[in-house]
C-alpha cells in the first residue's frame, strides 16, 4: 500500500472534479449572482451533514467578504428558528442528493412565502433541485472515497464553488481591501490598514529631562522609564536630542567620560521624530526599521513631546511593515 500514491489519486480526482466545473459553468451561475446582489436581507446558507459544515464555512466568507449571511441548520429552522428568515432574505440550500429529509421538510415553508431559493445539488430533479429558482450543479464522477461513500471530491467541489460565488461577488460589489479590513479589525490587515501612532504610542510617564541633566541622573531615570532612552528637552520645553542606552555605552568608551557631564552631551542631537499620530502603525514601523532605531518620539509642531511609539509595542501589537 502505498500512502503517497493513495493520496496523489485523491488530489488528482477531486483536482478533476474542479477543472471539470471549468467547462461546466453557466447561466446558472450568473443567475445566483443576480439573485444574491439584488437581495435586501441576507443570504442564508442551509445544509446537512457534511454540506452543512460547508455551508457554514460559506457563510463566514461571504460574511467577511461584504454579502450579509449566517449559516441555519435545517432541523433548527424546523424547531422555531425558521423566523430567522425573512421576507426580503434568500435561501442558498446544500445537499448533493437533493433530497436530505430535514432539508427537504423546510422548503414547503421557504417557497410559501416566497423567499427565492438557490440549489446546490447533484441532482436537478431532485425536490431541491424542482424547488430551486436557481440550481448549481455540483455532481461529480466519482468520490475520492474508495468506498465511493463518504463525501470527499463534491465537498471540495462545493466549497470551491461557494469560494467562487463569494469572489464574483467581491468583484461585481468593488470589494477592496479596506473593506474586508474593516470586517477584520483584529486581523494582520485590518491591524495594518487602521491601527494608528495614537492607539499604541505611550504617553504617560515617559523619561524626560533637560538639557542640563547630569548623566548619572538619566541613567537612573533611563532604567525607571523601561524604554532603553531618555528623551531630553530644552528649557522651552522643545524636544531635543535622544539618549539611547547604545550612546550610553558608546559614551563609555570615551577616554574623557564622566558621571557629572550632561546626558545632553554625550545624545543624538539630530534624533529622527513625528508629528503626525495619524500616521498608521504600520507605516510607523517602516519609519524604525528605515532609520534602525528602536524608539519614535512623537512630538507636536511646534516641538513639545506627546509621547513615543516604542518598536516592542509594535511587534507585541502584531504589527507589521509589509
Amino acid at each position: 500500500m502505498n500512502l503517497i500514491e493513495i493520496a496523489q489519486e485523491t488530489l488528482q480526482i477531486e483536482a478533476d472534479a474542479l477543472i471539470k466545473a471549468l467547462d461546466t459553468l453557466d447561466q446558472s451561475f450568473l443567475d445566483a449572482i443576480a439573485l444574491i446582489i439584488q437581495t435586501k436581507g441576507k443570504l442564508i446558507i442551509t445544509g446537512v451533514g457534511k454540506s452543512g459544515l460547508v455551508g457554514a464555512k460559506m457563510a463566514a466568507t461571504f460574511a467577511s467578504t461584504g454579502t450579509s449571511s449566517f449559516f441555519l441548520h435545517p432541523t433548527e429552522a424546523l424547531h422555531g428558528d425558521l423566523g430567522m428568515i425573512g421576507k426580503e432574505d434568500t435561501l442558498l440550500a446544500i445537499s448533493s442528493s437533493g433530497e436530505s429529509e430535514e432539508l427537504t421538510k423546510i422548503l414547503p415553508h421557504i417557497k410559501r412565502f416566497n423567499i427565492p431559493l438557490i440549489g446546490l445539488t447533484g441532482d436537478k430533479s431532485s425536490t431541491l433541485g424542482i424547488a430551486s429558482d436557481v440550481v448549481l450543479d455540483i455532481s461529480v464522477e466519482k468520490e475520492a472515497c474508495p468506498l465511493g461513500i463518504a463525501p470527499t471530491t463534491s465537498t471540495t467541489l462545493t466549497m470551491a464553488l461557494g469560494d467562487a460565488l463569494a469572489v464574483a461577488l467581491m468583484k461585481k460589489k468593488g470589494f477592496q481591501k479596506e473593506d474586508f479590513a474593516s470586517f477584520h479589525p483584529g486581523g494582520a490587515l485590518g491591524k495594518k490598514l487602521f491601527i494608528q501612532i495614537k492607539d499604541l504610542m505611550r504617553t504617560k510617564k515617559l523619561p524626560i529631562i533637560n538639557t542640563s541633566t547630569p548623566l548619572k541622573e538619566a541613567i537612573v531615570l533611563m532604567s525607571e522609564g523601561k524604554l532603553g532612552h531618555i528623551l531630553i528637552s530644552n528649557h522651552q520645553d522643545e524636544f531635543v536630542a535622544l539618549l539611547s542606552d547604545g550612546d550610553l555605552r558608546r559614551a563609555l568608551m570615551k577616554k574623557d567620560f564622566s558621571l557629572d557631564d550632561t546626558a545632553y552631551s554625550y545624545a543624538n542631537q539630530t534624533p529622527t521624530s513625528y508629528t503626525d499620530t495619524t500616521l498608521l502603525a504600520s507605516q510607523a514601523l517602516e519609519i524604525l526599521e528605515k532609520n534602525k532605531i528602536q524608539l519614535l518620539p512623537i512630538t507636536t509642531r511646534e516641538k513639545k513631546i506627546i509621547g513615543v511609539l516604542h518598536i516592542h509595542d509594535l511587534i507585541n501589537a502584531g504589527i507589521k511593515s509589509k
